[in-house]
């Protein structure tokens, strides 16, 4: 009777646990008979936890407590409209012409036959803008010019102009532009990005160049676009920030756990293999299939006759010089078995191991249809990952 030991991922705890790997077991059992699956849960006795009750959170803004209190302690964001504000610009990160296109969603105004649209004349102050508005080094340093020209020419600037003031007009475009230069940054991965200040100091500039009086001019687009970036979402975040990180926690605290202390775990998988008969097959999903792999190449496992890791961050780990057992570019030790890694397109959590260790893994794609976060977790409700381990099941 074939033995597969589940290896469940970062974060996962009881009563969680229990549920996934049922769900796992009525996966496989369903297209294949007269299977053991024998759940490893790691998290229980080894995963990351508050050892102090969580005396590591700081307070929330405006907040005094620590620790066990933080929760109790009261917060009123919308007296400053600070987390307003962030949530705002965590909009336009996400989509810098975002006001842009809230202020386009009013009907469009019919204009009279020879009416001069009024943003040509914006349009032209946009494309001088990069010679005439100095922005200091590390501030946002480049890409304000190309950001200049791309909002002269967006489609959406003319019924926003028919919309707005000049003066709404020039303020709402400081920020987008501000705003596509930081995008720009974060998505090269830059590692100065401008402090809040610095920022809002720009926009303005940014704005004054463009005909808005100094400060004053952000109202109307600015507050929807703030209820609609999900302002309270955010206060409610801030009030249950205590709650959160004991959520979340787990997920980034297990790895750097197991990275640190993973031994214990290891061993303790090992005594599992060495009590079942084979033939075994390790099936660990995330940080699971590190485990796996990493017990295997550490100790020969003679009893495991095939290794399936889904959303595995293994390969990765051992291309850039982490995976704890084995350092690129050595081969992976002949005594690890068969290696079937599968892994969905839209995982930003999921490598491929054949380029690194050519014929000793099989990387297959499985593709659930969900983006990511959500594809980290849907391996087991997709009918193809089950059917592509029991093919290959000894």
């Amino acid at each position: 009777m074939t033995a597969v030991v589940f290896i469940h991922g970062t974060g996962v705890r009881e009563p969680g646990f229990s549920a996934l790997a049922g769900r796992v077991a009525a996966g496989l059992t369903a297209l294949r008979e007269g299977l053991r699956i024998v759940p490893y849960y790691w998290g229980g006795a080894h995963g990351a936890t508050l050892a102090a009750a969580g005396a590591s959170l700081p307070p929330a803004p405006g907040a005094t407590g620590r620790g066990p209190a933080l929760a109790e302690t009261p917060h009123h964001p919308d007296a400053s409209g600070t987390d307003a504000d962030v949530a705002a610009w965590a909009a336009l990160y996400a989509d810098p012409y975002a006001e842009l296109a809230l202020a386009a969603a009013p009907p469009a105004v019919e204009r009279p036959p020879g009416h001069q649209p009024p943003e040509e004349q914006f349009r032209a102050r946009l494309s001088a803008l990069a010679t005439r508005v100095h922005v200091e080094e590390g501030d946002l340093g480049e890409g304000l010019a190309r950001a200049a020209r791309e909002l002269a020419g967006h489609p959406l600037l003319g019924q926003a102009a028919d919309a707005l003031t000049p003066q709404e007009l020039a303020a709402l475009a400081g920020r987008a532009l501000t705003a596509r230069v930081i995008a720009e940054a974060l998505d090269a991965d830059a590692p100065l990005v401008p402090a809040g200040d610095v920022r809002d100091a720009v926009a303005e500039r940014l704005a004054v160049a463009l005909g808005a009086p100094p400060r004053g001019a952000e109202r109307g687009v600015r507050s929807l676009l703030a209820r609609t970036a999900g302002a309270a979402a955010s206060r409610a975040a801030l009030r249950r920030r205590r709650a959160l990180t004991e959520a979340a926690h787990p997920a980034a605290g297990d790895i750097l756990r197991y990275l640190t202390r993973g031994a214990a775990v290891r061993a303790d998988l090992r005594d599992l293999v060495a009590g079942l008969e084979p033939p075994v097959v390790l099936l660990g999903h995330s940080l699971g299939g590190i485990i796996a792999l990493d017990t295997l190449i550490t100790e020969p496992l003679p009893a495991v006759r095939l290794l399936v890791t889904a959303g595995s961050q293994g390969p990765f780990l051992y291309e850039s010089g982490s995976l704890p057992s084995l350092e690129h570019p050595a081969p992976l030790p002949p005594h690890v078995p068969d290696w079937l890694n599968l892994y969905d397109p839209r995982d930003l959590l999921a490598y491929l191991g054949g380029p690194l260790f050519p014929g000793r893994v099989t990387d297959i794609a499985v593709d659930s249809r969900q983006p990511f976060p959500a594809s980290h977790s849907a391996y087991w409700t997709n009918p193809d990952v089950y059917r592509h381990i029991v093919e290959r099941l000894p």
